[in-house]
């Protein structure tokens, strides 16, 4: 099967099929049959792409109920370290982080539920990262966590003095500060 469970529940790996040859590859990057066999059900209904460069870290970010996200993300060219937080009162992996490599190559893809703070660092040169939601952006209901929040301990893979953050990355609050009704 091309859908890997994580430890944390409803946190998923796609690994698509790839076919390989002189000409190159094709994959499905996507395919609503083959999510819903696994009982997965979502309707995505907006695509976001961003290229960044190395040592960029985005997020962690979220968007709270009712206009939560699923987010189904992909790496088109390069190399990023995908990082999911379970902000999920009564989870068991609450407060845990996830981290996952999704390179071009690797066409890995981590699909992240609604009640997860996301973010990701550009571990090559340049890379070109898109996503999929089931969800529009609200500006009204961004949340974020602090990336180098110490309690949730992230190694980003990126030398501290190689980091690029946004500005309203570096003001987001701690975990234990974080504002959120996501529950399990």
């Amino acid at each position: 099967m091309p859908i890997i469970k994580t430890e944390f529940r409803d946190l998923l790996i796609f690994e698509p099929v790839v076919f390989e040859d002189s000409r190159g590859y094709f994959c499905e990057s996507y395919n609503a049959k083959v999510f819903a066999a696994e009982g997965i059900d979502i309707i995505f209904v907006q695509d976001n792409q961003a290229r960044s460069t190395y040592g960029v870290i985005r997020g962690l970010h979220f968007q709270m109920p009712p206009y939560a996200q699923t987010k189904l993300v992909r790496v088109l060219s390069g190399s990023i370290l995908d990082v999911a937080v379970d902000l999920r009162k009564g989870s068991p992996t609450y407060g845990l982080s996830y981290a996952l490599e999704l390179t071009a190559e690797n066409k890995k893809q981590l699909l992240v539920p609604k009640g997860f703070a996301h973010g990701y660092s550009v571990l090559s040169e340049t890379a070109e990262v898109m996503y999929k939601c089931d969800g529009f952006y609200n500006k009204q209901s961004e949340g974020g966590l602090l990336y180098n929040d110490p309690e949730l301990a992230i190694d980003w893979q990126i030398p501290g003095d190689k980091a690029i953050v946004a500005d309203k990355d570096m003001v987001h609050p701690t975990l234990a500060n974080c504002i959120s009704n996501f529950t399990y």
